[in-house]
């Protein structure tokens, strides 16, 4: 079995950890890759599900690392491969001069992306008939491990400690949607320059396409040096069942907004989130990219994975067979249209970690 095709089988049936204390920095609830855990297979890092149902029941096992740091990962009993654990970060152990610990503020992901939600509230989730059903914004915050508002200061000051102590190289910046027409841009260019005057950084900043593009420009002159749009769903049947509050935004005004961003950010610094598994087809994805590719969008395509105490808890993982069928084409796809997601300046596309995206890339390229 390739890496591609063993990161796709980790990432849709997820892990089970034998050893407790090697789950020790997984995340629970919250944005981006919640219920996951960080392991490095060769030289790539990648977020595997270990709290989900799929994976309580996964063929996979990790064993405890070695003296060598390195863990066995067996199926049926047979070795597939040898993995690493990235270390507790150094700055987790700070604290604010009020007292709030600095993991409370952002949190690694992969090994080197420091990543934050600023705004842990969203208009979306405040209501059952609007919230988008795969969301965990609220569960964090409700158990008490990050707080409503990260301040510039706060964000500035963990950044810098996150450089300094562990070497993080880039970083996320995402929000839930406030009200106001420019939903979540003014936050974001906020945070941003208190940022870039602590430390030289990389910041990818996501939110929903404001009304007025100029936030564009505003948040690129703060010192956001990439955005994220994120679609998740493809079309709008599949958009209006599943996040019915964020469907209210056209798709046409996603489109208008990120050829408006590719203007200010160049070709393949503008990305979008897009989840498999919710119901669009290979053939919608794909179509969609290609779209978005000849736009300058770069098409970050992952698994969804189902997270406990949400609506979509119980609904199934696509399979690996079925992201293989859409990652294959994708690879080629984005290379073919001069985008690489290692030339992404910041962000969840540069990452990779939640996508085996990156390693069919490569396939194309070599």
């Amino acid at each position: 079995m390739s890496d591609s095709d063993l990161i796709n089988d980790l990432q849709t049936l997820g892990m089970r950890l034998i050893d407790p204390r090697a789950g020790h920095e997984s995340r629970r609830g919250g944005a981006g890759p919640s219920d996951h855990k960080a392991v490095t297979l060769g030289e790539t890092t990648v977020m595997v599900p270990v709290h989900t149902a799929p994976a309580f029941e996964s063929p996979y096992l990790v064993e405890q690392p070695g003296s060598d740091g390195l863990a066995r990962v067996t199926r049926n009993g047979a070795e597939v491969a040898r993995v690493r654990f990235p270390t507790r970060p150094r700055f987790y152990d700070l604290k604010t001069a009020d007292g709030i610990p600095y993991n409370q503020i952002a949190v690694l992901h992969s090994r080197n992306v420091l990543a934050t939600t600023v705004l842990q509230t969203c208009i979306r989730y405040e209501s059952r008939k609007k919230t988008c059903k795969f969301c965990s914004i609220g569960q964090s915050l409700a158990a008490g491990r990050t707080i409503a508002h990260k301040t510039p200061e706060q964000l500035a000051e963990v950044a810098k400690a996150a450089v300094e102590l562990d070497g993080v190289e880039h970083m996320v910046m995402t929000t839930g949607t406030p009200r106001g027409k420019d939903r979540g841009a003014a936050v974001m260019a906020e945070s941003a320059r208190a940022i870039k005057r602590a430390v030289n950084l990389p910041i990818q900043a996501q939110c929903e396409p404001p009304e007025d593009d100029a936030w564009h420009e505003r948040m690129a002159e703060a010192g956001v040096d990439a955005l994220g749009m994120h679609l998740e769903a493809v079309t709008p049947e599949v958009r209006a069942r599943i996040m019915p509050g964020k469907a209210s935004v056209p798709l046409e005004k996603y489109y208008a907004s990120f050829k408006a961003a590719v203007r200010v950010f160049g070709r393949g610094q503008v990305s979008t989130y897009i989840l498999t598994g919710l119901g669009d087809t290979a053939e919608e994805i794909l179509r969609v990219s290609e779209r978005l590719c000849v736009l300058g969008v770069y098409p970050f395509v992952v698994p969804f994975v189902p997270i406990s105490g949400t609506p979509l808890e119980s609904h199934p993982a696509p399979s690996a067979d079925f992201m293989a069928s859409i990652l294959r084409p994708l690879g080629r796809m984005i290379v073919d249209a001069g985008m690489r997601s290692k030339d992404i300046k910041a962000g969840c596309g540069k990452c990779g970690a939640c996508s085996a995206l990156s390693t069919y890339e490569k396939l194309k390229v070599a």
